[in-house]
């Protein structure tokens, strides 16, 4: 199944795609939660549901208020390399905030005077049960209820300015999700999906999560033994090599103007301007 929230911003249709069709969710639940994802989403049967035309209609985040989004640096070998850095030991770890989680075709805004707004296309996972504590793999796994295609955007200067990486993580559009919430058995493999993204039409990255240090597993076993992981939360898995601040100067780094184009395969596409004055 595929999942995702369709209509204007804070007045989005749950929806799901099964077969091919698009069914209506609203008659089994008011959103694409938490909620839903540990209680409803395991036993959903939904193809008595009505259909649902997306015709010309808005996709939103594909999740609706996560309680934390979970960011993982430095977690492609490629990446890495292209900072000149060797792969971290253990899973460098940081917040964005939950305010920041936009459409997948809403505007990025970069902060006012920014000359260091960055992309990163990133496989990102949406926790659907409750797991605490140190926990072995498979386990681990089982609480994914399922993927979704992220942009990490970061504005660089802040985020190397001396302080936490949060400060140029954490605004508004600064993470666009979506457009589809695809369940693990559509996704087949973590370890093998293929990320693209695309400036103005130029391509910057091409990778694949066969490249990361950490693989989805080993994320969320470190990540359960640090903090409780809730459902509905969203964790960014790491981008592959070929973001601007990996590439030689002048560096490509986002204007007002700019449109981003992200692939994710199975997960969906993204189609971002970069400015202000779209949807939130």
């Amino acid at each position: 199944m595929r999942l995702a929230r369709i209509g204007e911003p804070g007045r989005e249709t749950p929806v799901v795609e099964i077969d091919g069709v698009l069914r209506d969710l609203s008659s089994v639940t008011a959103d694409i939660d938490g909620t839903f994802l540990d209680t409803v989403l395991p036993g959903l049967d939904p193809r008595g549901l009505p259909a649902f035309d997306s015709a010309g209609a808005r996709f939103g985040p594909p999740v609706a208020g996560p309680s934390k989004v979970i960011g993982i640096g430095l977690n492609y070998r490629s990446y890495a390399a292209g900072l000149g850095v060797d792969p971290p030991a253990s899973p460098v770890v940081f917040l964005k905030a939950p305010s920041s989680v936009c459409g997948p075709t809403d505007a990025i805004e970069p902060l006012p005077g920014s000359t260091s707004t960055d992309f990163e296309v990133e496989l990102a996972l949406v926790i659907g049960h409750r797991l605490r504590g140190l926990v072995d793999r498979d386990t681990a796994l089982a609480a994914v209820a399922g993927y979704t295609l992220a942009n990490d955007v970061t504005d660089r200067d802040l985020a190397a300015g001396g302080g936490p990486w949060a400060r140029g993580k954490c605004a508004d559009t600064f993470c666009p999700l979506g457009p589809w919430l695809v369940t693990p058995d559509e996704v087949n493999d973590p370890g093998s999906v293929n990320l693209r993204l695309s400036v103005n039409g130029i391509g910057m990255q091409d990778g694949s999560t066969s490249d990361m240090v950490f693989d989805v597993p080993d994320i969320l076993v470190h990540l359960s033994g640090l903090m409780t992981l809730e459902p509905g939360d969203v964790i960014l898995t790491g981008t592959p090599v070929g973001t601007a601040v990996t590439r030689a100067e002048p560096r490509p780094y986002l204007r007002d103007g700019d449109l981003v184009e992200a692939d994710g395969g199975v997960l969906g596409l993204h189609r971002s301007p970069v400015g202000a004055g779209g949807p939130r």
